[in-house]
């Protein structure tokens, strides 16, 4: 009885730890939990991704299979990704979006379709390193006016790097939201990238000591954010 009390604490233990990312937000209205964002495999143990080759590093959906209802966004509109609780570790923050070959419903994202619209870097000056992107609940960003209409998915990470000072030690809580574009215009989102694929695990942004010594600089992984 003792051990499954024990275990039963331990995991409770785990879920208080971390966190997900359910809800999405377009206008500063709110959907539900895991309405328009796939069900996440974490959505009880709320435990992050750590292998950035691993095919959960895109929409974290290996075990669930899910997908989520598809809702209208217009191009310029503000669109936000709302944690279950505040995403507390140190961390950094990327959003992405691909557009889907017809529908975002089943598809699973693969291929060099991935650009950057958003993220929320570090800031380093050798004395103090400071994160913006933690211990708030929701990310929010503008969808560029100039993407073009069409059905997308929306996905965020944010990568804890508090015990990052090692190979496979960032920690990263993702989802995949659907959304069709509307409105859009004739713009050509990129640098494209793979997910996996567009990170290695050893970049100065990933891989790094934040305590000591206290970098002089925070590299931001991924591509540029396209701006549209």
């Amino acid at each position: 009885m003792r051990s499954v009390f024990a275990v039963v604490l331990s995991l409770a233990s785990l879920a208080a730890c971390h966190y997900t990312f359910p809800t999405l937000i377009v206008n500063g209205a709110p959907s539900g939990e895991w309405v328009n964002i796939r069900r996440t495999n974490n959505y009880n143990t709320q435990a992050p991704v750590t292998d950035v080759t691993s095919q959960d590093l895109r929409c974290y959906t290996s075990e669930t299979r899910a997908t989520a209802t598809t809702v209208d966004v217009a191009a310029g509109s503000q669109l936000g990704i709302r944690a279950n609780g505040n995403a507390y570790h140190q961390g950094v923050a990327n959003i992405y979006m691909a557009r889907a070959p017809s529908t975002a419903a089943g598809w699973d994202g693969s291929g060099n379709v991935w650009f950057k619209v958003h993220e929320v870097p570090a800031i380093a000056n050798g004395q103090t390193i400071t994160f913006p992107g933690s211990n708030v609940d929701t990310f929010t960003f503008t969808v560029p006016r100039n993407l073009p209409s069409g059905e997308y998915l929306v996905r965020i990470e944010q990568i804890a790097l508090h015990s990052a000072s090692s190979f496979g030690g960032a920690q990263f809580y993702i989802s995949c939201a659907q959304v069709r574009v509307t409105g859009g215009g004739n713009g050509t989102p990129g640098p494209l990238v793979s997910i996996p694929g567009v990170y290695n695990g050893n970049e100065p942004g990933i891989k790094i000591n934040i305590y000591w010594p206290i970098p002089t600089t925070y590299v931001q992984p991924g591509p540029a954010v396209w701006r549209g």
